[in-house]
């Protein structure tokens, strides 16, 4: 195989800088968002003292879970020797580095205190997934960081396979732990299981699938390159039997819960009786999140480069929907203290519990995409990322 060539993406359009000032304008209300919430309280945003983890939450593990999946697509090259995968490489470790860092900042600024983070950084308590997460993701960063190094720089390009395997095997770790902050909670009916533990690695490989070929396919067309087609119809089968793997662990999921009695409150309030959630699960997540996408992407009537584009977007809102419904849906279901007996008071604890996303809340969440975006433009524009062709010109 012919020597890889890599170069910058440089825009100099009037379109372009008009692309980058909206988005610096959408990171920044974000952080204008973050403050607003911080100087006036949380009773500004939709979360009370039973949702306590709201919409920013939701954008945050998105986007983490998002940067542990994307990553497969150079561990694909590197880890697993495919050939025409290795010129995806540098853009996968990149995207993956950006997202990591756009889910941190939402999820900090969501804090209420973000100082205090320093205090969780220098006190651990290791019975805490909290601070087990805090280590992973550090060194998820380091270690990709380190892993993008070996890969461009041709001295280190044969220790990067060592490298790569060692990042294949912490992006896991990290889901894992990500997956597991919910599976630990065994006073939430909807979140004490160990499958959300690997649902989680499956849902990473799902989300990170979708966002790099939607990524990678505006990267080259901004750069006028062309597209290789059928390696993204390739990549998208692998993303349908993601897909499949993810339909049966939820399929696994809610058919343990439906048979376990305890559980049978929190399944009929998800599945049939929770409203939005109700919604989110069936409509969104089932059909316009999975149902859809498996035919775009396995059909070959819509083996097109727009249908498959169309299917990544349809998967990535399935995904979020997903999210919004473990994350808020499981504290809008009571719990459940003491079994058997009926506890009144102020807090309205055994009704299910109401929360409504506020703006500042949304813009804190678009803001740590448009972050995501920002990070990778400015890249690609100083640094050798995409692969050249021959028959394309850079602008």
């Amino acid at each position: 195989m012919p020597p890889i060539r890599y170069s910058r993406v440089v825009g100099k359009s009037k379109s372009y800088f008009m692309f980058l000032f909206s988005l610096c304008a959408l990171a920044l209300s974000g952080l204008v968002a973050a403050h607003f919430m911080d100087t006036n309280g949380h009773h500004v945003t939709g979360m009370t003292n039973r949702v306590v983890w709201g919409l920013p939450h939701v954008f945050a593990i998105f986007l983490i879970v998002g940067a542990s999946g994307c990553l497969n697509i150079a561990s694909i090259g590197t880890v697993f020797g495919r050939q025409d995968y290795k010129p995806l490489g540098r853009l996968s470790a990149l995207v993956s580095i950006a997202l990591l860092i756009g889910g941190l900042c939402v999820l900090v600024l969501d804090l209420g205190r973000p100082d205090r983070l320093i205090i969780a950084m220098t006190h651990f308590n290791f019975k805490s997934i909290f601070a087990w997460n805090i280590l992973l993701y550090v060194g998820f960063l380091l270690i990709v960081v380190v892993y993008l190094w070996f890969m461009m720089e041709p001295r280190m390009k044969i220790y990067s396979r060592k490298v790569g395997v060692f990042a294949f095997v912490w992006r896991f770790i990290l889901t894992t732990g990500t997956g597991s902050i919910f599976g630990f909670l065994v006073a939430r009916k909807s979140y004490d299981t160990a499958i959300l533990a690997p649902l989680f690695i499956v849902l990473s490989l799902v989300i990170g699938s979708a966002i790099f070929i939607l990524a990678h396919s505006a990267i080259m067309r901004f750069g006028e390159r062309p597209l290789r087609v059928p390696l993204i119809s390739k990549i998208c089968k692998l993303l349908a039997l993601f897909l499949c793997l993810l339909f049966y662990m939820t399929l696994v999921q809610h058919l343990s819960f439906s048979y376990a009695t305890e559980r049978h409150g929190v399944e009929k309030f998800i599945l049939a009786e929770g409203g939005i959630y109700t919604f989110l699960f069936w409509g969104v997540q089932i059909l316009i999140g999975t149902l859809l996408p498996l035919i775009v992407f396995l059909v070959p009537y819509f083996n097109r480069l727009s249908f498959l584009l169309m299917g990544c977007c349809m998967v990535l809102l399935g995904g979020f929907a997903q999210l919004y419904v473990i994350i808020i849906g499981g504290q809008a279901y009571p719990l459940e203290i003491f079994p058997g007996y009926i506890v009144e008071d102020g807090f309205f604890s055994h009704s299910i519990a109401a929360y409504v996303p506020t703006i500042p809340e949304l813009f804190l969440g678009v803001g740590g995409i448009a972050l995501v975006v920002i990070l990778v433009m400015m890249v690609i524009r100083i640094l050798p990322f995409v692969e050249e062709s021959s028959s394309s010109s850079v602008h």
